[in-house]
């Protein structure tokens, strides 16, 4: 079974990022990502989220946001500066991943994409399939890009800390807004606030 994929079972924590075109539920990762998901799930209770928009979205690519600023070179994590990257081989930038913005290796702060791509290029597929998981391509991570879509080049440059399990057809339509040459939505598309839960038996 991929870990990534399944459904939240009981004890696991999950997100829901309400917004201004519906609520989006993501299955976070403490296990494999502790940093990522505490500065998270801390911004998220801390309402440091509320009302931020979501300041650059690509369809077949990913939307994001997280940045106070709003334009994508603003915010910082719980701890002020930067955090290191947690890459770990269970977990993959697929369709409907929650991965952190970067500027760089270990430039982690407050930003926050997902991953809608509903494809990976073929190219790529034959070229992942040709690595062993000695690489970080194991072939059930392939399998998955195969089935699911997603952005495999961002794999081990970006850390996932999350996977959406219900609500991409709200990634979707935002990821459909219409957008200036910056991609940026020309209305303002917004996280409403984001409720973090543990799932009950």
């Amino acid at each position: 079974m991929n870990i990534q994929t399944a459904l939240p079972v009981k004890g696991d924590v999950v997100a829901t990022m309400k917004t201004t075109k519906g609520d989006i539920k993501i299955k976070l990762f403490p296990q494999f990502a502790p940093k990522a998901v505490e500065n998270f799930v801390t911004h998220s209770k801390n309402g440091y989220y509320n009302d931020l928009i979501f300041h650059r979205v690509i369809p077949d690519f990913m939307i994001q946001g997280g940045d106070p600023m709003g334009s994508g070179i603003g915010g910082e994590s719980i701890w002020g500066g930067p955090f290191e990257d947690e890459f770990a081989p269970e977990l993959h930038n697929l369709r409907g991943a929650l991965s952190m913005a970067n500027s760089g290796p270990c430039t982690n702060g407050s930003q926050f994409f997902i991953v809608q791509a509903n494809s990976t290029p073929e190219s790529m597929l034959e070229q992942m399939e040709q690595l062993d998981a000695e690489h970080g391509f194991p072939p059930e991570a392939t399998a998955s890009y195969k089935e699911l879509g997603g952005t495999p080049w961002l794999d081990f440059r970006h850390t996932v800390f999350g996977q959406v399990f219900e609500g991409m057809e709200v990634v979707d339509t935002i990821a459909a807004a219409e957008t200036n040459s910056s991609d940026k939505p020309l209305e303002d598309i917004k996280i409403i606030e984001i409720e973090i839960n543990i799932v009950e038996g």
